[in-house]
């Protein structure tokens, strides 16, 4: 009878509600501790079915975080990040059971950044094993450590990835916030399919130190969240230069921080914007859900401009995997070495896997492992960088020659079902967001319509540091379009 009482106590007053919501509840609470009891509770018994959730602090460790961080703006908002991340006392195994001994000395510069704000970290989320690199016919969601995570609009559907469980968890309504992180797609993506908004920010504008690499030039992190207010203020809080990751060096001096969480929903008044169009032979959905876009756009007052922004060939994404099969191998060794896990390198890692084939390979192999250990030849890398340059310089001409402020398209065709046999689905889809990742430019998704009772998103992206004007692009476009989902399964 008690664990039923705490449960409807728990249900009733921590599902689906916001960062502020949360803040004002705390400020009410005449019990921290027993709020902590009870909203850990309430997203063991929440998280049952969609499985997002990779492990859990106690709620002593969530109340002493609660205690140190007594003048912090969001004082005790409970947070979610992908288990790629460092967090003493929790084991960081990017989804591989090869790290469950790999338990951090000290916390990620950007876990410092959040309990700075004050938040306090609940736990970490599932992923794709090895966010999505270890095969090229991996199940987005699956892990050896975490199982299988579940869309929440039907389970027998895949929320994307690599960031599976924070988009997830977000969506499921158990957090009002996570982190997630991408090198090409692991935020926007479960991002779109989940119905979440994403952020996947300017590489260098979040520290990177303490987070499992894959690509140096490429990887990010970023928030995930239900509403694009909320979003930005957990980016306000991450957000910063750090000595252990140079790439933060590049952020301009004049980088308005506080301008993230200053949002104006008429902020698209008399500006240009440029909308990606759809070929004609396009699927009927596609076309119509980029009229909507356009329409909500005008809507709010903008000129809406047709572009072409032409995608990546077979010769670039060759290119493009390339660079990050050279960049794991040099990082993840890197990581290793400093790690306290007894796998050193990703021969010992590939070793591992072969020795416990029954639980690790199971649904798909390592090839991409095995490929990254021998990308080793310099001249093929250098070639690769200069498609990072090629890409800024497309996303910065078509913004100049169109006198545009940002890029819109549709993010993500909607969810696929999850096929252990086939893997992911990407056939006759579509998505927007590979030249940004490559660029290291900034990509923003939010919710823009159910197809068939499942959500997609559309994008925002544009040129380096300018999140702070796509922030408010969104923002203006979220607020005129009203639409905020909520998994339904029942009708699915």
């Amino acid at each position: 009878m008690l664990l039923f009482a705490s449960f409807l106590y728990s249900e009733n007053n921590f599902q689906d509600i916001s960062i502020s919501e949360y803040k004002n509840l705390l400020s009410e609470s005449k019990n921290t501790k027993q709020f902590y009891r009870d909203y850990l509770l309430n997203a063991r018994l929440s998280d049952k079915e969609i499985n997002s959730i990779i492990s859990f602090y106690g709620p002593n460790e969530l109340y002493r975080s609660y205690i140190y961080s007594r003048s912090a703006n969001w004082r005790g908002v409970p947070i979610f990040v992908k288990d790629n991340i460092d967090t003493k006392n929790l084991a960081n195994t990017a989804g591989s059971k090869a790290l469950l001994d790999n338990l951090p000395k000290d916390d990620a510069q950007i876990i410092k950044n959040l309990k700075k704000a004050g938040f306090v970290i609940a736990g970490k989320t599932n992923l794709s094993e090895w966010a999505n690199f270890r095969a090229s016919s991996s199940t987005s969601g699956w892990s050896s450590v975490g199982g299988q995570t579940y869309n929440p609009y039907n389970l027998k559907y895949n929320p994307c990835g690599s960031s599976s469980g924070s988009a997830a968890i977000v969506a499921e309504g158990i957090a009002p916030a996570s982190i997630g992180t991408e090198t090409n797609g692991s935020i926007v993506c479960p991002a779109s399919i989940n119905g979440v908004v994403g952020i996947k920010p300017t590489v260098g504008l979040v520290s990177r130190d303490g987070i499992i690499p894959i690509s140096s030039s490429q990887d990010t992190a970023g928030p995930m969240a239900r509403s694009v207010y909320d979003a930005a203020i957990v980016l306000e809080a991450i957000s910063g230069r750090d000595p252990k990751d140079k790439a933060t060096f590049n952020i301009p001096r004049n980088y308005d921080f506080k301008g993230l969480t200053k949002l104006d929903a008429d902020y698209l008044n008399g500006k240009r914007i440029g909308v990606i169009k759809v070929s004609d032979d396009a699927p009927e959905v596609t076309k119509n859900l980029t009229n909507k876009i356009t329409i909500v756009l005008e809507d709010l007052g903008a000129e809406v401009i047709e572009i072409s922004l032409k995608p990546l060939d077979s010769d670039d994404w060759s290119k493009e995997f390339y660079l990050l099969l050279y960049e794991f191998n040099v990082g993840l060794n890197d990581y290793l070495q400093e790690s306290s896990s007894k796998t050193r390198n990703i021969e010992e890692l590939i070793e591992f896997n072969n020795g416990n084939k029954r639980e690790i390979l199971k649904y798909f192999g390592q090839d991409i492992l095995e490929e990254s250990v021998k990308a080793v030849d310099e001249t093929a890398y250098n070639d690769a960088l200069k498609l990072i340059e090629a890409s800024k310089a497309r996303i910065d001409a078509v913004l100049e020659e169109e006198s545009i402020i940002a890029i819109v398209g549709l993010t993500r065709n909607p969810a696929w079902r999850i096929n252990y046999r086939k893997g992911d689905n990407f056939e006759n889809g579509w998505g927007n967001g590979g030249i940004s990742a490559i660029a290291g430019y900034p990509h923003i998704t939010i919710p823009l319509d159910y197809i068939d009772g499942m959500p997609t998103g559309v994008s925002f992206m544009g040129t380096a540091w300018d999140e702070v004007n796509l922030l408010n692009i969104a923002y203006a476009f979220e607020q005129e379009n009203k639409f905020f989902p909520r998994p339904t399964r029942d009708k699915n």
